[in-house]
């Protein structure tokens, strides 16, 4: 609840504070006397933009505080959630600079514009005569409806589910966008793949076709060289072989003559082996080596297709061109992978749907449910307060789901008047199109009444809602105020004396003269001021004595 207001320096305000009841606070006053630059002020500090033009004295600051007191779990969530100080008692305090600055505060904490909306709409419901346009709005509408069917836990979880879907269908369209991008070379990479996988090069296999057709093409040369050397280490009539051999004999005569000679001996020897592993050697590649037509012609058409997949990608190796083929193979594979994926995918983004489709209908059933109470009641509180013949009418349309469930509720109206009259036809329409400001406004308090009973709402402040009823109806609209204040804290701007009397706390507004400016002051009425001034609402300035008795009786009802 809103314990206290204090403003300083704004319009022809000089300075004013006003404690306020936790019941139904009633504000009247003269036409001008500064009732709307009350709420004006108190706008401010429920995040609405100002500006210099606001100050009484230029060369002072502007200076608004409102002290709220609530236990409310949304409430104290937010200020956790955003690292303020969450006692019982908040404290919001705006100020405005002669230089028109602005600057915000909660509990002494600086917040910008959209952190003070945030949390006053968890505080105040401020109803205006121009806000009555919400009533016609479609998602005010169903947030009505909600509040009555009383499903938040169901909208949660279905939002949860919701969103989840809404995800998962993003990221399947991200893949199938993808899938169309890749399919569009897929043809070209499998035809490369394909054309690489059946050459079936070998690792370094067209380095060694290089070197093999070296070879054969000097096979002739090669023969003659190797057969000369085999030929002179082994079959020539001193081969060097067994001359290495008949050397190590003659030093072996010598190996009891001199210490040294015996290592001599035995390097001798190991050159004669190795000499004849070397001849041996040579005689195998002499055997090895061939001239073969045949092959030399396999082998140059296998290098020029090597040659040609090595141009063709722009590669210089066999195991370059390898790396390729794997990266068309991944290129591939992926492509394949996305289709797997994207069925998996399909199959989720379903799930979620059905998942969301199914608590969808349950809210969309709960919803149904309290139309037809909606209806009567409002209808109800509509004859009470002086519209006996309006009809609203509650219109559920199923349409494809959103993050809002599978309905679309409209608030039709029929005024129920003769045809002819204000343009009306007697037919339910819209109710954006055809209820005038005061069908609304009394529409709104209506509603707002049903609604309060179903979830926690904030303080309710309304001005001046009472436009355009009088007598009975504004008695009942007293009556349903005050209704409303058994559980909620409602402050309210009125003309009606009808309302005025129903006040818990009845604060005056007025003019008056200080030094040489007009300000607006306001004083919280005792019982005797109290009858005066309904007295006055009733007769005028000069009340007669039964508008006295008639005030006095109205207040003691």
């Amino acid at each position: 609840m809103l314990q206290q207001l204090s403003i300083q320096n704004y319009a022809i305000i000089t300075e004013i504070e006003i404690n306020f009841s936790d019941r139904l606070n009633i504000i009247t006053g003269e036409t001008g006397a500064g009732k709307s630059i009350l709420m004006g002020a108190l706008s401010l500090i429920l995040g609405e933009r100002a500006d210099t033009s606001v100050l009484l004295q230029k060369e002072k600051k502007c200076f608004i505080e409102g002290v709220f007191k609530t236990q409310h779990s949304l409430v104290k969530d937010y200020l956790k959630d955003n690292d303020f100080d969450a006692d019982d008692e908040i404290v919001i305090r705006r100020e405005i600079s002669p230089n028109g600055k602005s600057r915000a505060f909660i509990n002494d904490t600086p917040v910008n514009l959209n952190q003070l909306k945030q949390l006053s709409s968890l505080l105040v419901d401020l109803h205006q005569q121009f806000d009555t346009l919400e009533l016609g709005d479609n998602d005010f509408q169903r947030e009505v409806i909600d509040a009555l069917a009383n499903h938040a836990n169901d909208l949660a979880q279905y939002q949860s589910l919701f969103k989840k879907y809404l995800a998962e269908k993003k990221q399947l369209q991200e893949w199938k966008q993808q899938q169309s991008s890749a399919n569009k070379e897929l043809d070209y990479h499998k035809f490369l793949f394909d054309e690489l996988d059946e050459a079936r090069f070998r690792e370094n296999e067209l380095e060694e076709i290089e070197a093999d057709l070296k070879m054969m093409s000097n096979a002739e040369n090669i023969k003659a060289t190797l057969t000369k050397i085999y030929f002179e280490l082994q079959e020539s009539e001193q081969p060097i072989v067994q001359q290495i051999k008949s050397l190590n004999n003659q030093l072996q005569t010598l190996s009891n003559f001199h210490n040294d000679i015996t290592s001599l001996i035995e390097r001798l020897h190991s050159v004669q082996i190795e000499l004849q592993d070397i001849a041996d050697e040579v005689d195998r590649l002499n055997v090895s080596v061939k001239y073969n037509a045949e092959k030399i012609n396999t082998l140059n058409e296998r290098l020029a297709l090597g040659y040609r997949l090595l141009k063709k990608h722009n590669v210089q190796t066999t195991e370059q061109l390898l790396a390729v083929k794997i990266e068309l193979q991944q290129k591939l594979d992926i492509v394949l992978n996305l289709e797997e994926n994207i069925a998996k995918k399909e199959k989720e983004v379903n799930e979620y749907y059905q998942q969301s489709l199914k608590i969808a209908e349950k809210i969309s059933v709960n919803r149904q449910k309290q139309i037809k109470p909606f209806e009567e009641k409002v209808n109800k509180l509509l004859a009470q307060i002086g519209m006996p013949n309006a009809k609203i009418k509650v219109e559920l349309k199923n349409i494809e789901l959103n993050i809002l469930g599978q309905d679309a509720i409209e608030f039709l109206f029929d005024a129920n008047l003769p045809a002819g009259q204000a343009g009306k036809s007697n037919r339910f329409e819209p109710l954006r199109k055809v209820a005038s400001g005061g069908e609304l406004s009394r529409l709104m308090l209506s509603i707002k009444s049903l609604v309060a009973k179903s979830i926690q709402l904030p303080t309710l402040i309304f001005d001046e809602i009472d436009t355009g009823i009088s007598g009975e109806a504004a008695r009942r609209v007293g009556i349903i105020m005050k209704d409303l204040s058994n559980a909620h804290q409602v402050i309210a701007i009125t003309h009606q004396p009808q309302i005025a009397a129903k006040a818990s706390a009845h604060y005056f507004v007025y003019k008056e003269i200080k030094g040489d400016k007009i300000v607006t002051s306001i004083k919280l009425l005792n019982q005797d001021e109290r009858i005066t001034a309904i007295a006055t609402m009733l007769s005028g300035e000069r009340p007669t004595a039964a508008a006295f008795e008639n005030a006095r009786e109205m207040i003691g009802n």
